[in-house]
């Protein structure tokens, strides 16, 4: 198997050291970085996952600072979710837009300060999109990628291990909250959230430096809990229908074919308002499939046809160890995608049989 040839373009993490050591098999390239995909085989790590606490490096999850006097009025006219509530300590999911309503990342909002923010990326260039609205309006921010590297602590004993490393008062760090809690004499942003459904606490490492110190304590505190090296589970994000932006959605979708669009709540005239509204009736959306059979990898949309004519796509798709079928998630045209409508999808091994089902797994 081809390796990854080393160069400054696509960029090691503070953790890469930890990662390399707990036998990462196999990796991704996701905003330059590597992001480890595979340690003890897809479905062990999915069954640990779900039944102890993992550490994951997720540096790739970059960080767009906005800051100064226009912080606010920048973020404003780039987000279509309303952030007049948004609270000192909280984040929030915004969906990220260009002129006409198309998504250009999904992004995690954190709030700093009244002039600070964090935009916490998926994979794309969305720094280069701020700093173009910045440039051409000629506001007064700051707008760069801080040396801050996301790692996430999930699983069902996510809160224990915080506890230990950090002290009681992380286990009451609510949903989408964070808390600034001390280590080696620097106060970390450590929010309750994470790209799993089963709990757990993403920790923004301000520092590279203390990357690897912050991983050492805490797999020293985890040796009891059966802590290990995780990574995002495609198994179990599809199970709970958790989108991935460069898969699942691009900018050809809007907020509203992806399920966001209670996200679009903006009073103000933010870039690409006009745009966005006119298409909020979609004609396709995304939506939750069962698919029969045996299915190989997926690594290209594959077609869903309904007698002969195409009708959505599958973007996601793999085997579910728990339920004991291939869960995917599709895009779905209007007319084919209420519960129990019967598809066919076209794949690499041929056509099998999809049912439009009416929730995600779990």
């Amino acid at each position: 198997m081809a390796s990854i040839f080393p160069s400054r373009r696509v960029r090691s993490t503070p953790f890469t050291p930890g990662v390399t050591a707990a036998g990462m098999s196999v990796c991704t390239v996701y905003n330059r970085m590597i992001l480890p995909s595979v340690f003890a085989g897809q479905e062990e790590d999915y069954r640990h996952l779900k039944t102890h606490v993992q550490v994951w490096d997720v540096a790739c999850e970059r960080q767009v600072e906005v800051a100064g006097p226009d912080a606010r009025r920048l973020l404003d006219l780039i987000s279509p979710r309303d952030l007049d509530k948004m609270a000192m300590d909280q984040c929030y999911y915004m969906p990220a837009i260009d002129r006409d309503g198309g998504m250009l990342n999904d992004p995690v909002l954190v709030k700093l300060a009244e002039d600070r923010f964090w935009i916490s990326v998926a994979d794309s260039d969305y720094l280069q999109y701020v700093v173009g609205v910045r440039d051409a309006l000629g506001l007064d921010a700051q707008v760069f990628e801080p040396d801050v590297s996301p790692l996430a602590v999930q699983g069902p004993k996510s809160d224990d291990l915080m506890a230990r490393v950090f002290g009681e008062i992380a286990r009451d760090i609510r949903f989408f909250r964070y808390k600034r809690l001390p280590f080696m004499g620097r106060e970390l942003v450590v929010a309750r959230s994470g790209y799993s459904k089963q709990g757990g606490f993403e920790i923004y490492v301000d520092g590279s430096d203390i990357g690897m110190p912050l991983w050492d304590a805490l797999f020293a505190a985890g040796a009891d809990l059966n802590v290990r090296a995780g990574c995002p589970s495609t198994m179990e994000r599809v199970e709970a229908g958790l989108l991935s932006y460069g898969n699942d959605m691009t900018r050809d979708n809007t907020p509203f074919e992806c399920g966001l669009g209670k996200f679009v709540n903006s009073p103000r005239d933010y870039i690409g308002k006009a745009g966005l509204l006119a298409r909020s009736e979609p004609t396709q959306q995304i939506r939750p499939i069962e698919i029969m059979g045996e299915i190989p990898p997926i690594n290209f949309a594959w077609p869903l046809r309904a007698g002969g004519k195409e009708v959505g796509q599958v973007t996601t798709a793999t085997w579910s160890p728990d339920f004991k079928t291939n869960v995917a998630i599709g895009m779905v045209d209007r007319a084919y995608w209420e519960a129990g409508t019967v598809l066919e999808v076209e794949t690499i091994a041929g056509p099998r049989k999809a049912v439009v089902k009416d929730k995600f797994w779990i």
